[in-house]
């Protein structure tokens, strides 16, 4: 995978590229956030720390995820829960502390390529769109719209939303939920499905659209 790096530490962003190089995976860095706008494209992948000296991280994530549906970890040494939840609302596939491993790094980034090329709404059989109300799912555009208008959706926000549209009546454990979209059923990020899912019911103004089943799990509702 061709990785853009955003850090601005020169020598974290040494270290980082030397061993994502041994891998097999090129990089490119970038050590601000117009540079690392410009860059994105013609990589796979991107890693972003939030202290970047022209903009806050988190704010270059929101404008990344406007024009690109790129895989992003954010790496960054702000731990509390505050800033994780922001980073998973704004659109991170994932989120690592600083310091961390190498081998995790790697790992987490295996896993989200993993899950980006086997999204869950592919290769189902399942009808290509759903209505729910005036919201409508087109599974196969991975576009959403409420009263025709368009809802930009991040990519996991979709798959969780497409994974109970493929069967509309069924209920779908947190578990499962968490299994499917994240490949992980026993998420460290605990709380990361239940911001993916507020976030759904937020952008498209449909709090119904999601119905919560206390003990049980999650089935689309009736739009409203």
């Amino acid at each position: 995978m061709r990785v853009l790096l955003v850090e601005d530490d020169d020598r974290l962003a040494d270290v980082l590229a030397r061993a994502l190089a041994l891998r097999g995976h090129p990089v490119r860095r970038a050590t601000r956030a117009d540079d690392a706008l410009r860059l994105k494209t013609g990589v796979d992948f991107v890693l972003l720390d939030l202290g970047l000296p022209d903009l806050d991280g988190l704010e270059l994530l929101r404008r990344l995820r406007r024009v690109s549906d790129l895989p992003v970890i954010v790496v960054t040494a702000r731990a509390d829960e505050g800033t994780v939840l922001q980073g998973l609302r704004s659109g991170a596939d994932d989120y690592l502390v600083k310091p961390f491993r190498i081998a995790e790094l790697l790992a987490r980034m295996d896993a989200v390529a993993r899950r980006a090329r086997a999204r869950p709404d592919a290769g189902t059989g399942a009808a290509d769109a759903v209505r729910v109300g005036d919201v409508a799912i087109d599974l196969r555009t991975r576009e959403v719209t409420v009263a025709g208008r368009p809802v930009a959706l991040t990519r996991r926000e979709f798959d969780v939303l497409a994974l109970l549209a493929r069967d509309p009546g069924a209920v779908r454990g947190r578990e499962e939920i968490l299994d499917a979209v994240w490949g992980d059923a026993y998420l460290a990020v605990s709380r990361s499905l239940d911001v993916h899912i507020a976030q759904i019911r937020a952008k498209t103004g449909r709090p119904g659209l999601v119905l919560t089943l206390r003990g049980t799990g999650y089935r689309l509702g009736d739009g409203r």
